[in-house]
């Protein structure tokens, strides 16, 4: 984050929590933090979170968290107002960050999900695909993961009104999985899993209960999908389900996007272009 001039020390900052298509399952994130919540309301004021209360302040903000993707001509709208009236907007989620599960109808023709989904589509005002939140505006930053975790929130969270870097880690799920001492799935079981090519976050949950990674929390920084597939073909999976297994919480993420492309999956619509502060003004 660059930006750091927040609020003059006599008078708290403003927070705001906003949703767009997905399952609040990352505002709950926040609302599990409970005591570290009740702490966090001492010192700002939360202008704007309707999981928690009906109250609303109008803005400016200081910060925004944002969950969901964009699928609607009036999410479009939307996000362009909440990024004009934000000072950081910090993305939170797998739909936020990559489009989420929803983003699974970007790989079918427009309306082809509606069609077979609801009795009377032609009352559905969608746009053809669903997106992360930087396709349509500036992120300051993001943070990922379905549902995001709990203690990387609260460390976004202070460094934003701190005026600083946070600190989230961007290696693997496999560095996770050593940490706790559980034995690799992929090498040891042919379990198929995508620890060695997911971020960090979930403390390897689902490793420690003997089934593979899903990929929830999204490419890790340095991740290779290619020799990931590869080493899933040679344990015996059809590329179609190669595919399947990147095409999930995170497809529209560009890495697992490319690798589900690359196994054979359906050709998706065409790919939007996203940027983030941190891409321009390169490493800190």
């Amino acid at each position: 984050m660059s930006r750091t001039d927040l609020p003059e020390p006599d008078r708290r900052p403003s927070l705001a929590v906003w949703k767009f298509a997905s399952c609040d399952g990352c505002q709950l994130s926040l609302l599990d933090c409970e005591d570290e919540l009740l702490t966090l309301a001492k010192v700002v004021d939360i202008a704007h979170f309707s999981e928690m209360s009906r109250a609303s302040a109008e803005g400016p903000y200081d910060v925004s968290l944002v969950e969901g993707s964009i699928t609607t001509p009036d999410d479009a709208q939307r996000i362009l107002e909440i990024r004009s009236s934000s000072h950081l907007l910090v993305t939170i989620g797998a739909c936020a960050t990559a489009g989420g599960i929803q983003g699974l109808r970007n790989f079918a023709a427009s309306g082809a999900y509606a069609s077979a989904v609801y009795a009377h589509p032609e009352y559905i005002d969608a746009l053809e695909t669903s997106t992360p939140i930087a396709a349509h505006v500036e992120v300051d930053y993001e943070l990922h993961g379905c549902p995001v975790d709990r203690s990387q929130l609260l460390e976004v969270l202070t460094a934003s009104l701190a005026g600083r870097t946070p600190v989230i880690p961007g290696h693997s799920v496999c560095q996770e999985c050593k940490s706790r001492g559980t034995v690799c799935l992929l090498v040891a079981g042919d379990t198929p899993c995508l620890g060695p090519v997911t971020r960090a976050g979930c403390g390897a949950i689902c490793p420690s209960m003997d089934r593979g990674c899903f990929g929830c929390f999204g490419p890790a920084d340095t991740a290779n999908t290619a020799s990931l597939a590869a080493h899933l073909r040679l344990q015996g999976m059809a590329p179609v389900d190669v595919s399947r297994l990147f095409a999930t919480f995170n497809a529209g993420a560009p890495a697992f996007r490319h690798e589900a492309l690359a196994q054979g999956g359906p050709v998706p619509s065409a790919p939007v272009r996203i940027t983030h502060r941190a891409e321009r003004e390169g490493p800190r």
